[in-house]
């Protein structure tokens, strides 16, 4: 079974809020229940999460969405690429939590059990 880790972190690095999904979910079906978790100034995400309704909540909540526009965009939008070079910080987080083997290897047989051994290491990640 394939499972797909979301995750939210803050500029730091540090895990927000996370969630599993199967592998081939869309990362955008879980953006929407991310984004509410938190109350960031602005949201940094690659261009998956580029979509006119995700954007529009984002606004409204007066969260600044940092997402580059996709190439197939009719009317392209602004981005603060300064900004979205701090996007760098998520992929350190999962290359950082792949140094435990249990995760990378996902050794855990359920989602819940994979779900908790996540929870500990972003336990593990506040700690250091």
């Amino acid at each position: 079974m394939t499972t797909k880790i979301h995750v939210i972190v803050d500029a730091l690095g540090n895990p927000l809020t996370l969630s599993l999904t199967g592998g081939h979910a869309h990362d955008l079906t879980q953006a929407e229940t991310l984004a509410s978790q938190v109350e960031p100034q602005s949201l940094i995400a690659d261009k998956g999460y580029d979509s006119d309704s995700f954007i529009e909540s984002l606004e409204v909540r007066a969260i600044t969405p940092v997402i580059p526009p996709k190439a197939n965009r009719k009317t392209k939008r602004d981005c603060d690429f300064a900004l979205y070079a701090e996007r760098n910080l998520v992929e350190r987080f999962f290359n950082w939590i792949k140094q435990f083997r249990a995760i990378a290897t996902r050794y855990e047989k359920t989602a819940r059990n994979f779900l908790a051994g996540l929870h500990l290491v972003c336990a593990l990640a506040w700690l250091k």
